[in-house]
């Protein structure tokens, strides 16, 4: 038995809560992972975990267990990660998860930068807005926006990004522009952002001289994602509000105008997050470190053409 190989196994099966997300996180077959962690269990004279057709529980001695074996684990990469920094050339295999339309106009055009600096570091992007967990799908880091509702996450910020309200110039030759929020509910149609969480609506937010306020009027047409939330906008589906970066391009080539421009929300908060229970490799480290330097310029560019 590699004892290493079935404790890597082992911690990996109880962080992603099964056989079959473990086996997919460390590329091996399913049989292999249950094999390890049945020699581990003949080699220790213990039941580490309890087996079901429905679900894999921990016993007692295999959280004591697996909590004594991601200390060693870390050590390892601890040791590893200590000659990479002496070489200064951190080096493996980081997954990065984060949302859409932050993907494509953000951490994208950014990352040349960061391979450039460091070349022997492979990167996976998870794109989607949604919500994953970062242990059981074995995420590196996610980028996040809006309010952190997790204590069991380490998070350092990254910046603001401006909410514009926008729609196109069509839309609004046909349904007129709104000078105040409140006209919103007088026959105009909305493109509203559904959440990944909820599956709801989230609202359209608007503030000004420290008075805020919030609609929750019945959408024509909610979007779960964040490009095609924006692409609803462009084919004149109605009014969304969207993050400026997102919207720059299109704003710039006055395939959109932002409408209800003084009544802009408050910035929208992004960060980067990982687990407590992740060790910070190297490589995260200066992944993260970048992600502080670089994310701020990018998405906090604002834009102001054609508002109205």
């Amino acid at each position: 038995m590699d004892q290493l190989l079935a404790m890597r196994a082992f911690a990996r099966v109880v962080e992603a809560g099964g056989f079959t997300r473990a086996a997919d996180s460390l590329d091996m077959p399913v049989a292999t992972v249950s094999k390890q962690v049945q020699e581990l269990e003949a080699h220790l004279g213990v039941r580490l975990l309890q087996r079901t057709t429905r679900r894999v529980t921990v016993t007692p001695e295999g959280l004591d267990y697996y909590a004594k074996a991601t200390r060693i684990l870390r050590d390892l990469e601890d040791v590893d990660a200590s000659f990479t920094v002496a070489r200064g050339k951190p080096r493996g295999h980081l997954r990065v998860d984060v949302g859409g339309s932050t993907a494509r106009d953000v951490l994208i055009p950014l990352l040349p930068d960061f391979l450039a600096r460091y070349p022997d570091i492979r990167i996976d992007l998870g794109v989607s807005d949604r919500q994953v967990d970062l242990i059981g799908d074995n995420v590196d880091c996610v980028i996040r926006g809006g309010p952190l509702d997790s204590s069991s996450l380490i998070a350092r910020r990254l910046g603001e990004a401006a909410l514009i309200t926008c729609a196109t110039p069509g839309y609004l030759k046909q349904y007129g522009t709104p000078a105040y929020p409140e006209e919103l509910r007088n026959g105009h149609r909305l493109v509203s952002y559904l959440s990944s969480q909820t599956g709801r609506a989230v609202p359209f937010r608007f503030e000004r001289d420290g008075e805020r306020t919030e609609f929750k009027i019945d959408h024509r047409v909610g979007v779960n994602e964040s490009n095609a939330h924006l692409a609803a906008c462009l084919a004149g589906l109605g009014i969304v509000q969207t993050f400026a970066y997102a919207a720059e391009s299109a704003l710039r080539q006055r395939r959109l105008v932002e409408i209800l421009a003084s009544w802009r929300p408050a910035p929208y908060p992004f960060h980067v997050v990982y687990p407590q229970t992740r060790h910070l490799t190297h490589r995260l480290r200066v992944f993260i470190d970048w992600l502080v330097e670089a994310f701020p310029a990018r998405v906090g560019r604002d834009v102001c053409v054609m508002s109205k």
